[in-house]
């Protein structure tokens, strides 16, 4: 990778404590942001800003244009159908919360079953047992293995005449596992069941082609690819769209209304009710240029060629236990990790000292930390800009802290 793209991200250039520089490896959670997306939001707050759709004056028709230029974007990156299939929410969570919702009350009834994994974030289980609690419908669990890999023996098993919806994660946010979910739609379309796949920590990593896959809804958040917080990006085939009522109403999901009665507006306008943050739609825009602009090829070999080498530096530390399958070509951009019977708080907050930024605790996935035995890991977790440097870094930190246990 072109070591002059982390001057893209001027606060990799910070110091921690006045002391450290920051070796930032929390990606996972949130990555940072290069200069061309936060300008290019600047700009149009400073230049462009109007609130979009139906205005007649030439602010709003220029911000209107730059909005569905972003989701005309996004469209290209997913390889969507239409940009119709392109609905924008708040992130990862708002998509499959919309699905759970919508999906649901048109889709589903008492009895009726939705199978998800035990690797799943919360988003991808509790939106599912807030319908079960609503509409009496039941979930069922895929199984893990013990190295952290879906236990697929059976799965044809899982599925019922009262199988609705297959809902799970492209890759796991704990374990890096990369699930086979080309193989996992193929199987539910034989049944005839749609899937919703969760791509949050996919999408900055790889390429994702929602036609290859097959899938029949795809959620993301920009977050977590180089964009804003509070936009993320949920696909739809048409069709289930078309069947789905509104997730909210007001604003723009209207063609009339009256006290009579209320028509919806057209795809993806439906799901889309009041005034979208067009400024962060821009924003996303410019980090999925950005990521093209990189080449995803190039930081997929980039994060692959990284993590191989943190695996194999990390599993030389004495009573290193690392979470998730060992064979790497199953294992994204994520290692989880517990060091002898040294807490992952402690361990954190010691990194933390030294300028590293790692994540702790259960990532939002207790029901894996269950499941795993233990009550939550470090994380480290890289992106296009990290460095085997920075991999050093975080061993020497881990080593350190050791010798301050023993």
């Amino acid at each position: 990778m072109n070591c002059d793209l982390r001057n893209d991200f001027p606060i990799l250039g910070r110091k921690i404590y006045d002391k450290y520089p920051l070796v930032y490896l929390d990606n996972a959670a949130t990555t940072q942001k290069p200069r061309q997306v936060v300008e290019a939001m600047s700009d149009e707050y400073y230049n462009v800003n109007a609130n979009v759709h139906r205005g007649v004056h030439f602010l709003s028709q220029q911000a209107t244009d730059l909005h569905e230029a972003a989701r005309e974007t996004v469209r290209r990156f997913l390889n969507a159908r239409s940009a119709s299939e392109i609905i924008f929410t708040r992130g990862t969570t708002e998509s499959i919360n919309l699905v759970a919702s919508c999906f649901g009350q048109a889709m589903m009834k008492e009895g009726d079953e939705v199978i998800i994994t035990e690797m799943e974030h919360h988003s991808n289980i509790v939106s599912w047992q807030l319908l079960q609690a609503r509409q009496g419908i039941k979930i069922r669990v895929l199984p893990i293995t013990d190295e952290g890999e879906l236990v697929l023996e059976g799965i044809e098993d899982f599925f019922t005449p009262r199988t609705r919806l297959l809902s799970l994660t492209q890759v796991s946010n704990v374990l890096g596992t990369i699930n086979p979910v080309k193989d996992i739609i193929r199987i539910a379309h034989n049944h005839g069941v749609p899937v919703l796949v969760d791509g949050a920590q996919s999408t900055p990593h790889f390429r994702v082609d929602v036609r290859d896959l097959d899938c029949d809804f795809f959620a993301f958040s920009g977050h977590k690819i180089y964009g804003p917080t509070g936009i993320g990006v949920l696909y739809g085939r048409e069709e289930w769209l078309d069947r789905m009522p509104p997730y909210m109403g007001g604003g723009e999901m209207i063609k009339t209304v009256s006290f009579s009665g209320t028509t919806f507006n057209d795809l993806p306008y439906k799901f889309e009710a009041g005034t979208p943050d067009y400024i962060a739609s821009t924003g996303l825009a410019q980090a999925l240029d950005y990521v093209n602009s990189v080449g995803i090829e190039t930081i997929e070999a980039h994060e692959r060629d990284l993590t191989a080498y943190a695996m194999q530096c990390m599993m030389e530390i004495p009573d290193m236990k690392i979470f998730g399958p060992s064979n790497l070509d199953i294992h994204d951009a994520v290692i989880s990790f517990q060091v002898g019977n040294i807490h992952h708080l402690d361990m954190g907050t010691l990194l933390d000292r030294l300028g590293i930024a790692v994540r702790t605790g259960h990532h939002c996935a207790e029901p894996l930390m269950h499941r795993l035995g233990i009550e939550g890991t470090c994380r480290a977790s890289f992106a296009l800009y990290n460095t085997r440097e920075e991999v050093d870094a975080l061993v020497e930190g881990i080593l350190r802290i050791q010798k301050m246990f023993a």
